[in-house]
C-alpha cells in the first residue's frame, strides 16, 4: 500500500500535464501512485496519461467515455486509490519540491490525522506564483474556523480509510469541492495543518460559463442537507451560513447571469436562516442586483475621483520637490557634505561613508534614499561628493565642484554596460548607461581585469583607481565568526556550505537548480547548507539566507562556496576558502548573458558538470584538496591583489581627502 494517492484529473489541460505529472512522480517521497484520470478530454491528455503510464509504473491511468466534470473524475479515481492518504490535484496544478516528503513528515509527527490542511500557490499569468498563506491562520484553532477558508480539495491530505468509512464522494457541478471541502472538514476528527507552498496552482485563463455560477447554490443546499442529518450541528451552522454569504459575496461582481445569481442568493440566505450568523453584504440577501450595481459604480467612481486626487497631489509635490531643486541649485556646493546612494543594503558605498566619518569627521554624510523628500534634492544639489554603486539618479544635473565616484558592484564576471547590446534576454538601458558614465569623475576598481572591462563596456572621462573595493575589508580586518555563526543558528562545529548561485535573467522566478535537500543528505549530518535562494522545501540543515542583508557576513560564516557564475566568488576568493562551481547550465548563461572569465578553463576551485560530481567532489573531499588549492592560489593572484584590510583607506584619502 503507497503512501500517498495523487489523483489528477484531466481535461483540456495537455498543455500543463506533463509538467503536472512530472511535479509528482520526481517527489523525493516516491511511496506513491499517480492516478491520472482523462474525463473524456477531447485533446491528448489520455495519451499523455499513458505514456506516462508505460515509463513508469507508479502511473495508473483511468479513462472516462464522456466528459463528466472534475467531481466525477476524482470519483473515479478514488474507486482506484489505494494510499494511506489522498492527494487531488487538476491537471494544470503542480506539486513544489520535496512537498510528499514535508506532509509525510507532519502527518507523521502528528500521529495520522484525518485531514492535513497545508498551503498552496497560484500563478497568476501576469503577477507571478502568489502565496495564499492559509494554514498558518488556522494553526491552533478549532475545526469550524477552517471553513472561513480553504475551500479547494487540493490544498489538504485526507486518510484513506477516513474518506471511505464517511463515505465521501464528490458531487457533480463546477463548484463540487464546496460540498466535499464542507463535509470532509466537519467529519473529521482531527485536522492539523502544515504552514507550507505544498502546490501550484494555475487558474483557468478563460472565465466560467454563466450557468457555472448557479452550481454553488447546488452545492450549498447539499451541505445544509448534510447538516440537517447531524444532530451537533447547531455549532456548525452559523458558521457555514456565514462563509456562504461571503463567498457568494465573492462571486457576485463576476457571476452571470447577474440577476438569476442575486435571486437565487436571497433565496438560499433566507432558507437557510442560523442564528448568530454573521450579517453584512445587504444588497446580496435582499437580492437587489441593480442596487448593487448602482452601489458598484459609485464605488469605483469614488476610487477614480481617489485616484485622481492622489495623481494631482503627487504632481504637486513633484513640481515642488523640482523647483526646490532648482533653488537649492542656485546655492554655493559645500565641501563638508558628501552624499551616498547604493544598490541593495551596504556595498563599497556604505564601507567609503563608514571611513569618511572615522577620518574627517568634520564631513558630513547622507543617504539618497528618498526621491520624494526635499532633504534627498538639497544632498543632490548641494554635496560636493556623490559615490555610488548604481547608477545616479538621471535628474542629476552635474555641477561645477562635484565630484562623481561610481564604486559598481563587483569584479564583472557576466556582461555588462555596452557589453549587453547584443544580449536582449537581458534588460538594458544603454542610452541612460552612457548618459550616467559621462558624468563620473571617478570608477572604482579591484583588479586589472575589472579596470579593463569596465573602462570598455562603460566609455567615461572618468578616471579609473584601481585601488580594491572597500567592502572587502570586512573580510580581512579580525572577526567574531563564531559569534556570527551562532547568531544566523549554525550549530556548533558544523560545517557550513554556501549555495550562492548567478541571478538567472531570463528566469522570473529565482530557484535553486541544485536539489538542495539531496546536498544535504549526502554532505551527512555535521553540514549546514546556506541557500542565497529561498529552498523549495525546509530541512533542518537547509537555512534560507536570501533576504540576509549583508554577503560578507556570509562570506565569513561560510567554510566553502557553492556557486556557478556568481561575482560573489570573486569576493569570497579573499578569504582563501574552498570554492566549488557547479556549472551544469554554463552553454545557457553564456548564450544569455555572455562571460568575460572562461571558468572552465581558470577554474578557482573544483568543477562539477553534473549534480552527481558535485556530490562525488564533497564526498572524495576533493573540494578542499590539493589540486583545488592550486586552483584557487591562481585564481587569488589574478583577481585579489588588495588582499587586505586598506581598501577604503586608499578611496578616502584618494578622492575626499586631497
Amino acid at each position: 500500500m503507497p503512501r500517498f494517492s495523487v489523483i489528477v484529473s484531466a481535461y483540456k489541460v495537455q498543455a500543463y500535464l506533463q509538467d503536472c505529472l512530472a511535479s509528482v512522480l520526481t517527489q523525493t517521497c516516491d511511496d506513491l501512485e499517480l492516478i491520472v484520470v482523462d474525463d473524456g478530454s477531447p485533446d491528448a491528455c489520455g495519451e499523455i496519461a499513458g505514456e506516462s503510464a508505460a515509463r513508469d509504473r507508479r502511473v495508473v491511468p483511468v479513462r472516462l467515455t464522456a466528459h463528466a466534470g472534475t467531481g466525477p473524475a476524482r470519483n473515479a479515481g478514488l474507486a482506484r486509490a489505494t494510499g494511506d492518504y489522498v492527494v487531488f490535484l487538476d491537471g494544470r496544478d503542480t506539486l513544489v519540491p520535496g512537498a510528499l516528503q514535508a506532509l509525510s513528515d507532519r502527518l507523521k509527527e502528528t500521529g495520522g490525522p484525518d485531514v492535513l490542511v497545508h498551503d498552496h500557490a497560484v500563478a497568476h499569468p501576469s503577477d507571478g506564483t502568489v502565496r495564499t498563506p492559509c494554514a498558518a491562520t488556522l494553526t491552533g484553532r478549532s475545526a469550524p474556523d477552517a471553513l472561513a477558508l480553504l475551500l479547494s480539495a487540493t490544498d489538504k491530505a485526507y486518510r484513506g480509510e477516513f474518506v471511505e468509512s464517511a463515505g465521501l464522494t464528490f458531487p457533480p457541478g463546477p463548484f463540487s469541492d464546496v460540498a466535499w471541502t464542507y463535509q470532509a472538514l466537519m467529519t473529521a476528527a482531527s485536522i492539523v495543518t502544515l504552514d507550507q507552498v505544498c502546490a501550484v496552482r494555475r487558474p483557468p485563463l478563460l472565465p466560467a460559463a454563466p450557468s457555472a455560477y448557479l452550481d454553488v447554490f447546488d452545492q450549498y443546499d447539499r451541505v445544509f442537507a448534510f447538516l440537517d442529518g447531524r444532530p451537533d450541528a447547531d455549532g456548525w451552522r452559523p458558521v457555514v451560513r456565514g462563509r456562504m454569504l461571503d463567498h457568494l459575496a465573492l462571486l457576485a461582481p463576476t457571476a452571470r447571469p447577474r440577476a438569476a445569481f442575486f435571486r437565487r442568493a436571497r433565496a438560499h440566505l433566507r432558507r437557510h436562516r442560523a442564528p448568530g450568523a454573521t450579517a453584512g453584504h445587504l444588497p446580496l440577501r435582499l437580492g437587489a442586483h441593480r442596487t448593487y450595481a448602482v452601489l458598484r459604480a459609485a464605488l469605483a467612481l469614488r476610487a477614480r475621483a481617489r485616484r485622481t486626487t492622489a495623481a494631482a497631489r503627487r504632481a504637486g509635490r513633484a513640481l515642488a520637490l523640482r523647483l526646490h531643486y532648482a533653488l537649492q541649485r542656485r546655492l554655493p556646493v559645500r565641501a563638508d557634505r558628501a552624499a551616498f546612494a547604493t544598490y541593495g543594503p551596504g556595498g563599497d558605498p556604505a564601507a567609503i561613508e563608514r571611513k569618511l566619518r572615522a577620518l574627517a569627521p568634520a564631513v558630513r554624510t547622507s543617504w539618497l534614499t528618498d526621491p520624494d523628500s526635499f532633504a534627498y534634492w538639497t544632498a543632490l544639489a548641494r554635496s560636493a561628493y556623490l559615490t555610488s554603486n548604481t547608477r545616479f539618479d538621471p535628474r542629476l544635473v552635474k555641477r561645477p565642484g562635484q565630484t562623481l565616484l561610481q564604486t559598481h558592484r563587483g569584479t564583472p564576471l557576466a556582461s555588462v554596460g555596452l557589453d549587453l547590446a547584443d544580449r536582449p534576454a537581458v534588460a538594458a538601458d544603454l542610452p541612460r548607461t552612457l548618459a550616467d558614465a559621462a558624468r563620473w569623475d571617478y570608477t572604482l576598481s579591484a583588479n586589472r581585469h575589472a579596470t579593463l572591462t569596465h573602462e570598455k563596456a562603460y566609455p567615461s572621462p572618468a578616471a579609473t583607481l584601481e585601488l580594491g573595493h572597500p567592502r572587502h575589508d570586512t573580510l580581512h580586518a579580525p572577526a567574531d565568526v563564531p559569534g556570527l555563526r551562532a547568531a544566523l543558528g549554525i550549530p556548533e562545529g558544523f560545517t557550513t556550505v554556501l549555495y550562492a548561485p548567478a541571478h538567472r535573467d531570463h528566469h522570473r522566478v529565482q530557484t535553486p537548480s541544485l536539489d538542495l535537500e539531496r546536498l544535504a543528505r549526502a554532505l551527512g549530518p555535521r553540514y549546514v547548507v546556506l541557500s542565497r535562494v529561498a529552498p523549495a522545501a525546509p530541512h533542518p540543515r537547509i537555512m534560507d539566507v536570501s533576504e540576509h542583508p549583508s554577503e560578507e557576513i556570509l562570506c565569513l560564516v561560510a567554510d566553502a562556496l557553492v556557486t556557478d557564475h556568481a561575482p560573489l566568488m570573486f569576493d569570497y576568493a579573499h578569504l582563501d576558502r574552498p570554492i566549488v562551481l557547479h556549472l551544469a547550465d554554463h552553454g545557457v548563461l553564456e548564450a544569455v548573458r555572455g562571460t568575460y572569465v572562461d571558468l572552465r578553463a581558470f577554474p578557482p576551485g573544483a568543477v562539477a558538470r553534473t549534480e552527481d560530481e558535485l556530490i562525488d567532489i564533497f564526498t572524495t573531499d576533493h573540494w578542499r584538496g590539493s589540486r583545488s588549492t592550486q586552483l584557487r592560489t591562481a585564481f587569488r593572484a589574478r583577481f585579489c591583489p588588495y588582499a587586505d584590510a586598506g581598501a577604503a583607506e586608499r578611496v578616502v584619502r584618494r578622492v575626499f581627502l586631497t
